[in-house]
């Protein structure tokens, strides 16, 4: 059976998308030559973009377009590993690369980007916007100014939106002022992973889960994302975010909401984000005496990844800051599927794993008939990791092999993505860029999403700038701070910490 599934997998129909031209402001950034060229290139290796698209740099760089190539080429070399690295793709992909030098805010170099796209006026045009969020606006305008707003346009807003509610209204209202809103794709790459997705079919394909999925069955449910690595190249952007902007605001919250949100009428594009509105809206407001009891925030101090020493969060920023490395924090839902199940999320960096995972624990049973010393039972708990390793796994109380009574033990049922299908899945950017190509928003935030996503987090991020006490410090390589610990373990409950353990 496992063959037969590996082999229909390996079979999986890949549908190219509409030739067109794809401009990315920022095109000399760390998110570009790291995240979407790579991206890129995999989906022209395997045939989805036809070769005759062009791919355009565009930033304040002074480069010719050879000299751009060779960067892009450069970079892809460290992201492109073993068979994935085809000569014949790779000189097919650089003969896509253009670059044009332009200035986002004052519209210098408009005019040589709109004579290159104007060879091709009817083609669909992407706008990437891999820059800073201040200056969507500007670019957005400029573009409108040099003519290159058309209908077949679409235009790619990374997140974060805004540093709180009013400016992203503000970003939100000036891109929306030259495109309409079918045309703005508001990306989270969160949403485009695989294992995100499995969690729409595990939830409404399965009676077995959807039935169970509600507060009569489930005791809470945690989320967290945690990186071995610091701020590196991103210091300078993220010291004025941190983590609950970078973070939780978009990426966990999102994850949030695929887990709680009720059946959708269909698969279309706002049947799943009027769903998951809904959630946002239905998220318990937290009021400033209740931020210092619901959330933790730390920064990483010195310490040790993986054996090797590193430097303190401050060390690497070069000043000090009282920007959060680290979140923890308690979430309600008040609604009748979930009301009185806690949602516990956490992400940071410089912690021991790098992991994405949710666990969903089960109550456990009312009532036990097994003798005392056949075990504790363990109520059972389904873990679905997002990264690495994507999969799921479902813990249940089973009987311990061999005579001598009657003895339990807790055990896994494991599906691993890739040893279940036996096939290479398109990673988020991957599968995020061809929809915006297609014009399919189904895996993109909506406005309302984005405001009402502010709306919860503003009154945090307000508490902690009113509070005396900064981040906590934990050291490189921990967990977060002691008090995220004590965040959970005061209600009874503790961190799922090893994807190995049952």
């Amino acid at each position: 059976m496992t063959r037969q599934i590996r082999k229909k997998a390996s079979m999986a129909q890949i549908i190219p998308v509409s030739t067109f031209d794809g401009v990315v402001f920022g095109a000399t950034g760390d998110l570009t030559l790291r995240k979407l060229m790579p991206a890129l290139y995999r989906r022209l290796r395997d045939g989805q973009i036809p070769p005759d698209s062009r791919l355009i740099g565009a930033a304040r760089s002074d480069l010719s377009s050879e000299d751009y190539a060779n960067t892009v080429l450069e970079h892809l070399r460290k992201h492109i590993k073993g068979d994935e690295w085809q000569e014949e793709t790779v000189s097919q992909f650089r003969s896509m690369l253009h670059y044009r030098h332009v200035d986002g805010k004052s519209g210098d170099g408009f005019e040589a980007l709109a004579t290159l796209l104007d060879e091709q006026p009817d083609r669909i045009r992407v706008y990437y916007m891999a820059t800073a969020p201040a200056l969507y606006g500007d670019t957005c305008e400029n573009l409108e100014k040099a003519g290159l707003v058309t209908e077949q346009s679409r235009v790619v807003l990374e997140k974060p939106i805004g540093q709180d509610l009013d400016s992203s209204r503000a970003i939100n209202d000036a891109v929306g002022k030259i495109f309409a809103e079918r045309q703005i794709y508001r990306i989270d790459h969160f949403l485009g992973k695989e294992t995100v997705q499995n969690l729409i079919a595990l939830r409404f394909a399965n009676s077995i889960f959807e039935r169970l999925w509600n507060a009569d069955n489930i005791d809470h449910v945690q989320i967290t994302v945690s990186e071995t690595v610091g701020v590196e190249e991103r210091a300078g952007y993220y010291d004025g975010s941190g983590a609950m902007r970078d973070m939780i605001q978009n990426h966990l919250l999102q994850l949030l909401c695929v887990l709680a949100m009720e059946p959708p009428v269909s698969l279309e594009a706002d049947g799943l984000r009027d769903e998951k509105l809904k959630v946002l809206r239905a998220l318990k407001p937290l009021a400033e005496h209740e931020v210092a009891l619901s959330t933790v925030r730390g920064q990483y101090g010195k310490g040790a990844i993986q054996g090797r020493a590193v430097n303190s969060y401050v060390d690497e920023v070069g000043h000090p800051t009282t920007t959060e490395t680290f979140v923890a924090l308690k979430a309600e839902v008040r609604s009748w599927r979930w009301a009185g199940v806690p949602f516990y999320m956490r992400t940071g960096k410089r912690l021991p794993q790098k992991v994405s995972e949710v666990v969903i624990q089960f109550k456990h049973v009312p009532y036990s008939i097994f003798p005392s010393d056949s075990t504790e039972l363990q109520a059972n708990r389904l873990v679905i990791r997002l990264q690495p390793d994507e999969g799921m796994r479902l813990v249940t109380m089973q009987k311990d092999p061999g005579p001598g009574g009657l003895r339990l033990r807790p055990a896994r049922l494991n599906i691993s993505f890739e040893e279940a299908f036996g096939m290479r899945y398109p990673d988020a950017y991957e599968r995020l860029l061809m929809d915006t190509v297609r014009g399919n928003p189904s895996l993109f935030m909506r406005r309302d999403e984005v405001e009402a996503a502010w709306i919860w987090s503003d009154p945090i991020l307000e508490a902690w700038r009113n509070s005396t006490e900064g981040p906590r410090m934990y050291p490189a390589g921990s967990w977060g701070p002691t008090a995220s610990i004590a965040l959970i373990e005061r209600d009874g409950r503790t961190w799922h910490e090893d994807w190995q353990d049952p």
